[in-house]
């Protein structure tokens, strides 16, 4: 049985941990499109940080390696299960880049 929306967003909520706010939409394609912000930094305007980018790239695992990234450059004593993923996040952001 395939998870409902509401389920993914409290299990990707869960992940993220307690700075985060997990929000799912469904593009024009009917893909899931995942916007993690945090609760406590301000991106621009008087919108908060978000990990939602522009494009096709918001997909669960792009979007929790951009929270994962930005816990531990802002938030370096925070405690989130994501963290554990840190090392995965890392070599897929190296590969990346090397394929560009």
């Amino acid at each position: 049985m395939v998870a409902s929306r509401a389920a993914r967003e409290r299990k990707a909520g869960a992940e993220a941990g307690p700075l985060a706010k997990v929000k799912i939409d469904l593009a024009d394609d009917g893909q899931f499109v995942y916007k993690i912000s945090c609760t406590e930094c301000a991106g621009r305007g008087h919108l908060k940080w978000s990990a939602y980018r522009p494009g096709n790239d918001n997909g669960f695992m792009a979007s929790m390696d951009r929270w994962i990234f930005h816990l531990v450059e802002k938030h370096p004593d925070s405690d989130a299960p994501c963290l554990a993923y840190l090392a995965a996040a890392q070599q897929r952001l190296h590969e990346r880049r090397e394929q560009q």
